[in-house]
């Protein structure tokens, strides 16, 4: 061979020599894999933290961040640390205006910074997200605006994909944790960017990265992001981020993005035989299949299923979370530093929890024992302390007969080893003991004394053996934002609501000129009416056959449905340091290209619908429908007016049957006299009128608009239209 020949066999060996950075161990070709090194063997652990918020008007996110997680980390000292997304706030002060501020950016990395050293950590193991808010008016990722590129853990360590993988190994053990990008391409200042948005270049990203070890009946896949799936949208073939996820059988996908105000059981079981679209009712959907449950051997198919679990937030809660992988099983233990620091963290890693427990995998690992016998013969937890542990017992409580019994009481033992990572506390028991049908009759404590005589507790929780699961219920709050399928929903609600109200509207003038002259006012009698009943049914044919008299509003408000379907609702800047002027419309945003072709593309669908829903169902709607009442009000009040011309004081006492009318006639006396229907109406009107011009500020400081140039008739035509059926719905 000739020089070229050699120097090109080099090439090829040397592309083929395994690499090794610091503790790293060969790459994949794919991702990293870090060797873990130390015991305790069986178990690896890493801390998850979101929605940070760092902000420069809230200086207490950063103090506390810096005070809080570097001696936490320094603790705990985890394998990784992940940051799922809204690393800073980017909200002025009034919470209107929503771009980036370098000075917020140049916080979060003089702050994550000060975290590395306090913890002792290697920086490498540290992942940082986008969220939303992170990328609020970038029109491109990596452009000059974008300070997520500049100041990231991720863009300082050479991290710039949108996937990134990591694998942990851990003896025969491997775990591997893959995170995502899913923020806009194009990304809008705020409200109208609040959805996650995968492509299928992504997907496929993320396919092909989950498609490690997937011959290894060892490995545990994780991946992170910012969204959970009720906020992620479907790519433009129709894919989801859920169909990667249940392919490859994933342990737990880890978000962010909701925070706790909506709840601390922000969880969902997914799981490919009871897929839904629109909704799921409860965490649990359906029931665990028992598909090859009783198939024991190593090639047995991986159930498709998989757990959401949202962290809450840093922003208000202070919440940070470590997760365990011991022997394939997953838990958590989330820390809440709003009281303070933490001297000692507690996570039991087996038993699990039965209400967070895989459905399918683990009734099959229960049923093919004892291949996976060596897990379940001790009860293990890790304990995390600044303080020396004296002791630390394990209390099981049967609560079979109502009041909780202690059935099990133990010491552990702490696992000794050259190199301990941390401290794993395991107690022998036997656990065939504890199998029941009842998946919350058994519930676990772990108990830890530490040289000061301080006693720190895991939380009290119900484990199954079997692999039961333990029923959990959402809040309506969880199931809004967990529980709703919301990128999907935006098109069948738009279109109802907007086919509802030109029913509303054009039913009315139907009818109107369908008949030659209106219905007798005899048939009509509110103000006689017996019954609620015959109020309401009085009140809505009063309403569709008088709306149309008042011409002007009937006619504005149908121009304006038209309007709300064909044209722009307005003009604004959408990125936060560029003169680009786009429009939005229903469909969504209209920016045009940066060649200057004028073919518009379309953005943050389904983003837009914070926008659009709340504009049509409590504005729009409301007036449609106070308008209409006013005319009732009007009209039957114009009738008892006349109608107290005509009669004399004892014309409703005759007879016993009359009496009981004159009870309800001398309430609707009352009523009408004061023309309380009216004031009601009036202040429905007020309500109506602060909700729009409430939305309209927001939007005109939110996209740096005029409302009288760039937005004229979405702000000032509801008024209009309300104030003059106030003044024409007044004479008697």
């Amino acid at each position: 061979m000739d020089g070229l020949d050699w120097a090109f066999l080099l090439l090829v060996v040397a592309a083929t020599l395994p690499l090794t950075t610091g503790e790293d161990s060969p790459q994949t070709g794919r991702g990293r894999v870090i060797e873990v090194e130390g015991g305790p063997r069986s178990v690896v652990w890493v801390v998850q933290l979101s929605d940070l918020h760092l902000s420069v008007h809230h200086p207490e996110r950063a103090y506390d961040l810096q005070r809080y997680v570097g001696p936490a980390l320094a603790m705990i000292n985890p394998s990784l640390v992940l940051i799922t997304g809204d690393l800073t706030d980017g909200k002025s002060k009034d919470l209107l205006t929503m771009k980036l501020d370098e000075v917020e950016w140049k916080e979060y990395q003089n702050v994550v910074d000060n975290i590395v050293q306090r913890s002792g950590l290697n920086k490498d193991i540290f992942y940082d997200l986008r969220g939303n808010h992170d990328c609020f008016g970038v029109p491109k990722a990596g452009g000059v605006y974008d300070y997520y590129h500049k100041c990231s853990i991720n863009a300082r360590t050479g991290r710039n994909g949108n996937v990134q993988s990591v694998t942990l190994q851990n003896g025969r053990w491997r775990h591997l944790f893959v995170g995502f990008d899913s923020t806009m391409e194009t990304s809008l200042r705020g409200p109208t960017n609040v959805f996650g948005h995968p492509t299928d270049q992504l997907l496929a990203e993320i396919d092909f990265e989950l498609s490690q070890w997937d011959d290894e009946s060892s490995a545990t896949k994780v991946s992170f992001g910012h969204f959970p799936l009720s906020f992620s949208a479907l790519t433009d073939t129709g894919k989801s981020l859920k169909d990667v996820f249940l392919k490859h059988s994933l342990s737990v996908y880890l978000c962010g993005h909701l925070h706790t105000k909506f709840g601390k059981n922000l969880k969902r079981h997914h799981q490919l035989d009871h897929l839904v679209n629109y909704f799921q009712l409860n965490i649990h959907q359906g029931f665990p299949s028992n598909k090859d449950n009783q198939n024991c051997s190593s090639k047995s198919i991986s159930p498709n299923e998989f757990w959401e679990w949202e962290m809450g937030d840093w922003r208000w809660s202070r919440t940070m979370r470590v997760l365990a992988i011991d022997y394939g099983h997953v838990s958590y233990v989330d820390i809440d530093f709003r009281l303070g620091s933490k001297d000692t963290i507690i996570l039991p890693t087996f038993p699990l929890d039965s209400r967070f427990m895989q459905r399918i995998s683990s009734i099959h690992d229960f049923k093919c024992q004892p291949e996976r016998g060596s897990s379940y013969e001790l009860v293990r937890t890790l304990v995390f302390s600044k303080q020396k542990i004296v002791l630390v017992s394990v209390k099981v409580y049967d609560t079979h007969y109502g009041t909780p019994n202690i059935v099990l009481d133990s010491s552990m033992e702490r696992i000794e080893g050259n190199g301990t990572r941390g401290d794993l506390y395991v107690a022998p028991w036997n656990w065939k003991a504890f199998a029941d049908p009842s998946p919350s009759r058994y519930w676990l404590q772990i108990e830890a004394l530490d040289n000061f005589g301080k006693t720190s507790y895991s939380e009290l929780r119900p484990f199954s053996i079997n692999g039961l699961t333990a029923q959990v219920s959402w809040t309506w709050k969880e199931f809004f934002v967990m529980g709703v399928q919301w990128p999907l929903i935006y098109q069948p609600a738009f279109w109802a609501v907007l086919s509802f109200m030109f029913l509303l509207v054009v039913v009315p003038q139907v009818l109107f000129l369908c008949c030659n002259k209106l219905f007798p006012y005899e048939y009509v009698r509110p103000t006689n009416a017996t019954s609620i009943k015959e109020h309401l049914v009085d009140a809505g044919l009063l309403a569709l056959m008088e709306f149309p008299r008042i011409t002007e509003v009937w006619l504005g408000l149908l121009l304006y449905l038209f309007y709300l379907l064909y044209f722009p609702w307005f003009f604004g800047h959408v990125f936060g340091e560029l003169n680009t002027k786009a429009s939005m419309s229903y469909q969504g945003w209209s920016i045009p290209n940066s060649d200057k072709n004028p073919n518009l593309h379309y953005v943050g669908i389904p983003d837009i619908m914070v926008v659009v829903l709340p504009h049509l169902c409590f504005v729009v709607l409301p007036t449609i429908l106070v308008v209409g009442a006013m005319v009732v009000e009007r009209t039957t009040y114009r009738k008892y007016f006349l109608s107290l011309s005509g009669k004399k004081d004892d014309d409703f006492s005759r007879d016993k049957n009359r009496q009981a009318k004159n009870v309800t006639s001398g309430y609707s006396h009352r009523i009408w006299h004061g023309r309380w229907p009216r004031k009601l109406l009036l202040l429905v009107t007020a309500l109506i009128l602060w909700k729009h011009l409430k939305n309209c500020r927001a939007l005109v400081r939110a996209y740096d608009m005029n409302p009288f140039i760039d937005s004229p008739v979405y702000c000032f035509v509801i008024p209009v239209l309300l104030i003059y059926a106030v003044y024409k719905t007044s004479p008697v």
